[in-house]
């Protein structure tokens, strides 16, 4: 710390000169002059003094508060004006300046606008009254200023009568971005716009939702309150309560809303984050209580007092918690602080700021350095007088560079520069020596086209005379026992994001989020929040999210429904499952099984065609149709079990439209040619003429055989073109999907089952009615059995497969066509094969002659009338008999007597009874 020990002659002057205003230049706090002047609005004091005495007169009064970083930037003006002055940038012509104290007060600052818009060189300071302002010549051309966004607003509506340019370092205020209300108004800083949004997005990434705010109650309080409200809605952040504070120090209520305040906050105990839109003074007041009441939160500051020494230096001012912030972007100051150095050389008699700082030091400067700062700041000007200025003064140049806000002084310094740019664009061809060379509306637009060169950047105003510039992110923090107020990170208000430089910063903004400050707990993934009966969307309960949906963050205010029906979710799930996909699959055992028992078929298939194929020429091979009869039906047999195959895997188009058409069209096969062999039969051991005739014109069996089968085929062609079936993904089980054909259309379906039930039924009337032939050799009666197995079998399936859903469906239909194909299978072949294989002794023409004589011997003796029609190789023929037996006795003595009218050779020769049992027998053996 080094001190300066000077003599400040002229000195001792009279109040009135020192600091009453008795005319108009005494109301200028410093002055310049210059070719072409610029006018200063600075708050550099905090308050003006009000007069008890009554009644109040129209007095411009003196003020209190001496604020030293307003002061700076005052300086910063100085500074800059003098740099410009000293460089080629305007080639001769000189900047003048005429800076006045607003003390805070829209009143004071209407006062000084009031001089500017005066004309020129006028003597009077008089302001003409024109309907036509474009010639006018004010005593500025332009103004920097003001300090705060209440006294800036006052002032540029007054400005923009002449449309004289008012560049603000400091004003933030969202609505002076209206260039309808505000025309000539521009400031190189940004909006409160990108400020509030910053804000909200700390907390945001911060994982805050439930906030306090406080406010001074003022334009520029009331506008950033708005703003932020409105940013936090959108963001979801409730603010839980708001608090107002007089803007005036003076204001008799101040201190019990101080209280207020505080009291507010400590009740809140949820409320761990309060944003703070208010002066430095006022924040002052509102930490030193907040000191004495042990509030312990994190504080969020404005740009107006995030950076202020004078609060960062308070005793104990870590014990309020953690304060982070954002400033102004600052830039290269240090020429700025060159000149702070230098300051004590400067001559102080057009600049009463800096004497009146001097008589401060001087007061003040036993102090240590925050008492020495809430001295300067508690001096009113009406105090200085009372001390004895004859004393030698002191200096203390290390106070000032320590009290610097970067970001303040580099926008003061930016405004000057602006206006300085937008003038040599104007004095290019124009001898702007003269004050009358242009006039500020001129200037007015230059400014708006202005681009300057800043830290290698080019900055410029855009359409709404902002800066966009950015914002750094300041944290105070405890280093070596002292507050220092440092750079966290940088937010970009453009592309709304934090930028930090190193992994220490990041850290620092990390641990902000240990601090909890919620209306209620988190709502965790797999919960959603349910609003309760309070006003705020903050406030909530945490629900579980219902069954397929989910949440897959904290706080959701709605669970997401899975995103189709492949995805399932149990209750309080963060996330979807895929559902699990089942089909009767290879490797499951019910379907190996079935897998067996089909192949077991196959091989039983081709066991009874090498058999049958082996025995060719025996009569029970003959018997059955012959071989080519059986191949048929044996193949049909095997396409039946082939088609099996098609209901197990995973179901495809193919499978789908294959399986049900195979079987179809394999199992009409098989009922057709079984239905042919049944009418033989029957047509065989018929004696009835009438049933012969019918039988004789119906027992066509090729014809029959492929009509039967043709209209099964145009059946399932019909149905695989305009209705064919297809894979479905059934979702009936809540957590699975079951691949399944479906079978297009349920009418198709049924009336190709409903075709082979029709055969199967008239199969089983033809094998019926022929049940009682020679048992070793006949087939009537293993047919009709065959033919009740497979009625069962699908009698039973109908409401088994209506009523079963699920990965095993298949198998029923698979179980039922195995049914009824080994039953017709089995009672079709087997009972032949067991004769050719154990007994051989009756496959053989004499055991088929002695067995058909028997039975003929017995339906002779009991018949009546009965009609033969057979078919053989060599001829046809029809025979009628007459039972002339009257007594058992004729019988038993052979008096029968049988006559053959039908006979061309021996028509009306009576025959006896045994020469018609032996013309009966011959015909039989013929089939």
């Amino acid at each position: 710390m080094a001190f300066v020990i000077f003599l400040i002659p002229c000195f001792v002057v009279s109040t009135d000169i020192a600091f009453s205003c008795q005319n108009a230049d005494d109301f200028v706090g410093a002055s310049s002059p210059g070719d072409i002047v610029i006018g200063g609005l600075f708050a550099v004091h905090s308050e003006m003094l009000h007069p008890e005495e009554d009644p109040i007169k129209p007095v411009i009064q003196n003020c209190a508060g001496f604020e030293i970083q307003v002061f700076l930037q005052t300086l910063a003006m100085i500074h800059a004006i003098e740099t410009i002055n000293n460089s080629t940038l305007l080639s001769g012509v000189t900047l003048g300046y005429e800076i006045y104290d607003t003390c805070a007060e829209v009143t004071k600052a209407m006062a000084s606008a009031l001089r500017f818009l005066s004309k020129f060189n006028s003597s009077e300071d008089a302001v003409e009254f024109k309907c036509n302002y474009s010639d006018y010549i004010p005593r500025v051309k332009a103004v920097t200023g003001a300090s705060y966004s209440e006294v800036s607003m006052a002032v540029s509506r007054l400005l923009a009568l002449q449309l004289i340019p008012q560049v603000s370092p400091a004003s933030s205020a969202e609505i002076l971005s209206d260039k309808i209300r505000f025309p000539s108004f521009f400031r190189t800083i940004p909006s409160d716009f990108h400020q509030t949004r910053a804000m909200t997005r700390l907390i945001c990434e911060s994982g805050w939702n439930w906030i306090g705010v406080i406010a001074t109650d003022d334009d520029n309080g009331r506008f950033a309150l708005e703003s932020f409200g409105v940013q936090a809605m959108a963001n979801n952040v409730c603010i839980a309560f708001k608090e107002m504070l007089p803007a005036y120090l003076s204001d008799s209520t101040f201190h019990t809303k101080v209280d207020q305040a505080i009291e507010k906050i400590v009740k809140e105990t949820r409320v761990n984050v309060i944003v703070v839109f208010m002066r430095q003074f006022h924040v002052l007041k509102l930490f030193k209580k907040a000191i004495e009441r042990n509030v312990n939160k994190i504080w969020i500051a404005s740009d107006n007092w995030s950076a202020a020494v004078k609060i960062s230096t308070i005793p104990n001012i870590r014990q309020l918690g953690t304060v982070v912030g954002f400033g102004f972007k600052n830039g290269d100051i240090s020429s700025f602080q060159e000149f702070l150095r230098n300051l004590h050389e400067k001559p102080t008699e057009n600049n009463k700021f800096l004497r009146e700082y001097i008589m401060l030091l001087s007061v003040c400067a036993h102090l240590k350095y925050h008492d020495f700062q809430t001295c300067i700041a508690n001096q009113s000007q009406d105090n200085l007088l009372e001390n004895d200025w004859s004393k030698p003064q002191i200096w203390r140049d290390d106070f000032l560079n320590a009290n610097v806000e970067p970001g303040f002084i580099h926008s003061t310094m930016l405004a000057v520069y602006a206006i300085a740019h937008a003038i040599k664009r104007l004095c290019k061809d124009r001898d702007c020596k003269d004050p009358s060379a242009f006039t500020p509306w001129e200037l007015l637009e230059e400014l708006k086209r202005v681009v300057i060169i800043d830290d290698d950047k080019e900055v410029k105003f855009d359409s709404n005379g902002d800066m966009s510039t950015s914002y750094d992110v300041l944290l105070w923090k405890e280093i070596d026992g002292h507050m220092e107020i440092t750079t966290m990170a940088e937010y970009n208000a453009e592309k709304g994001g934090f930028i930090f430089e190193d992994e220490e910063k990041k850290q620092d903004f990390l641990a902000l989020k240990k601090v909890q400050s919620t209306c209620s707990q988190p709502c965790r993934p797999g919960q959603v929040k349910k609003v309760t009966e309070s006003p705020h969307t903050c406030c909530y309960e945490c629900i579980y999210c219902p069954e397929n949906h989910y949440s897959n963050q904290t706080d959701m205010d709605y669970c997401y429904r899975c995103n189709n029906k492949t995805y399932w979710a149990p209750i309080n799930s963060s996330t979807c499952y895929r559902k699990t996909i089942y089909f009767l699959a290879w490797t499951d055992w019910f379907a190996i099984f079935l897998l067996l028992l089909s192949a077991f078929g196959v091989v039983l298939v081709l066991s009874i065609c090498v058999i049958f194929t082996k025995n060719l020429d025996t009569p029970v091979v003959k018997a059955s149709g012959g071989l080519t009869v059986c191949y048929i039906i044996l193949f049909s047999h095997f396409l039946i079990f082939l088609s099996t195959v098609f209901f197990i895997d995973v179901p495809t188009e193919f499978k789908c439209k294959t399986r049900q058409a195979l079987f179809g069209i394999s199992f009409t096969l098989c009922i057709s040619c079984i239905l042919i062999k049944s009418l033989k039969i029957l047509l065989a051991f018929s004696f009835d003429p009438k049933l012969q005739n019918f039988l004789k014109c119906m027992y066509k069996p090729i014809p029959t055989v492929v009509t039967c089968t043709g209209i099964q085929v145009i059946i399932c062609t019909f149905w695989l073109i305009f209705r064919t079936p297809f894979v479905n993904q059934n979702f009936s089980i809540p957590r699975a999907i079951i691949l399944e054909c479906n079978e297009g259309s349920i009418v198709a379906f049924g009336i190709m089952l409903g075709y082979i039930a029709a055969l199967a039924f008239i199969c089983f009337i033809f094998a019926f009615k022929g049940r009682k032939l020679p048992e070793n050799y006949n087939e009537a009666k293993f047919i009709t059995f065959g033919m009740l197995i497979y009625f069962i079998a699908w009698i039973v399936f109908i409401p088994v497969y209506a009523t079963t859903f699920g990965k095993y469906l298949p198998a029923v239909e698979i179980i039922v066509v195995l049914i009824s194909n080994y039953g017709i299978l089995c009672c079709t072949f087997l009972p032949k094969c067991y004769i050719i294989i154990y007994k051989q002794e009756t496959n053989t023409k004499s055991a088929f002659l002695k067995m058909v004589y028997t039975y003929s011997s017995k339906s002779a003796g009991s018949v009546a009338v009965s009609q033969v029609s057979l078919d053989s190789k060599s001829s046809s023929f029809r025979a009628t008999i007459t039972d002339s037996c009257k007594t058992e006795n004729d019988s038993v003595n052979g008096n029968c007597h049988y006559q053959v009218p039908g006979q061309p050779l021996i028509k009306g020769k009576v025959l006896p009874k045994n020469a018609a049992r032996t013309m009966v027998r011959k015909r039989v053996s013929s089939i």
